[in-house]
């Protein structure tokens, strides 16, 4: 039996994803597109995906993500890495199958740490595909890798709390459907670094919710937007502080972990078909007569890549594995090392795939160019690259650091003696 076993049900789930993605997403994306260039609103809802929500529910692949049993595919972390794989092949998938991000990790919140209020008001229209939701924690004014820095201030006032302050990159908040927004802010700046921040359920509409503007990724105005957002006086209910006051720390590290590694499952599903374009496009081109998948350049590239993926999909099934087994703390090394190596393995690969396609590479005929931006700048969602390599070495070095002070300690006693 191997260490990646999965059940009979997430196998068929696979085969039944492969045959969706053919059958109806590939086929959707060009309809897709043209639907946006239609409208002339780059965050439109396009009627194709509303169309492809419709499939993927009658199918059976709604809410793969969700491990929660009745209001989800009830599957394991392993069970769903080869799904969010397939899914990330394709720019829309996700959402057809309602496990796009940041719902997915809204949702999680909502389920471990909502009340009853907060699940039927929006995790269940959230779980529905009738409502999409956004994640406000980063904001301009400091460097927010590190979340002790938010500063956006939330006083209490009574029954409520007053909230002031600015985000930006609230991915999702300008998603047509996009009603309610979990904030991370300040209640407390007096308290130790990791009980100072709270979060909070806003309602989007809420008075004093400003929705500056959409920011631009790479040019790029992705449809569910990543907006800046101005909060000014905004009221929030006491009863909407997620978990309890000076929670907000705990309950961000407990979203983002998962998060993360579906990041990369998804990663690797773009890096699967920026190869698989790479070798068509190299065996179809011909240059100075021969095909260029005959250079060696092009298929060192190849190699290469088949290398890399085999590699970041072991490596993320393993901090599955581990964060089903002994759970995301103790995982906590594993994804760190995927959330570093995916997005830039499939970024390299992705490149590589631009090159052989010349300049139809750069432009929107092919997926690649988008993937690029995607994954460039998901070396900064969720922390950025440097972050995550610290806490990998600051961990490889407490073994070390503990073994000299026992040295140390032991030499002394022998020394006195």
């Amino acid at each position: 039996m191997s260490l990646f076993d999965i059940s009979d049900r997430a196998q068929q789930l696979q085969t039944d994803l492969l045959e969706f993605m053919d059958s109806h997403v590939y086929p959707a994306e060009a309809v897709y597109e043209e639907q946006m260039r239609e409208s002339g609103d780059p965050h439109f809802q396009p009627p194709v995906l509303e169309e492809l929500k419709v499939e993927a529910r009658r199918r059976g692949l709604w809410n793969l993500f969700h491990p929660h049993p009745g209001t989800g595919a009830g599957l394991s972390n392993l069970e769903y890495a080869p799904l969010a794989e397939i899914m990330g092949r394709s720019h829309i998938a996700s959402e057809a199958c309602n496990c796009n991000a940041p719902d997915t990790g809204n949702m999680e919140v909502l389920e471990l740490f909502g009340t009853a209020e907060h699940k039927e008001k929006y995790l269940t229209p959230l779980l529905e595909g009738t409502m999409a939701s956004a994640f406000a924690m980063t904001e301009p004014a400091v460097a927010s890798s590190d979340a002790t820095n938010v500063e956006l201030s939330m006083v209490r006032d009574g029954d409520e709390y007053v909230l002031n302050g600015r985000k930006w990159f609230a991915s999702n908040a300008l998603h047509r459907n996009c009603r309610v927004l979990i904030v991370m802010g300040k209640t407390d700046p007096s308290a130790a670094p990791h009980r100072q921040q709270s979060m909070m359920v806003v309602p989007i509409d809420a008075p004093g919710v400003t929705v500056m503007r959409g920011l631009p990724v790479f040019g790029y105005q992705d449809r569910e937007g990543h907006a800046e957002i101005d909060f000014a006086d905004v009221r929030v209910p006491v009863k909407d502080v997620l978990e309890g006051e000076g929670e907000g720390f705990a309950i961000s590290q407990a979203r983002l972990g998962p998060g993360r590694i579906h990041h990369c499952m998804r990663a690797i599903g773009m890096a699967e078909r920026a190869l698989e374009l790479m070798c068509r496009r190299a065996s179809s081109r011909v240059t100075f007569g021969k095909p260029v998948s005959e250079n060696a350049n092009i298929q060192d590239w190849i190699a290469e890549a088949r290398i890399e993926i085999e590699m970041i999909r072991l490596l993320t099934l393993k901090a599955a594995y581990l964060m089903d087994t002994v759970g995301n703390k103790e995982a906590r090394t594993e994804i760190a090392a995927i959330k570093v190596a995916a997005p830039n393995i499939a970024l390299k690969i992705v490149d590589r795939a631009i090159q052989v396609h010349g300049g139809a590479g750069v432009t929107d005929d092919f997926p690649l160019a988008m993937a690029w931006a995607h994954l460039r700048t998901l070396r900064l969602a969720d922390g950025p690259d440097e972050v995550h390599k610290r806490a990998i070495a600051r961990q490889e070095l407490r073994q070390y650091r503990d073994t000299a002070v026992n040295a140390a300690t032991n030499g002394h006693k022998v020394a006195v003696s």
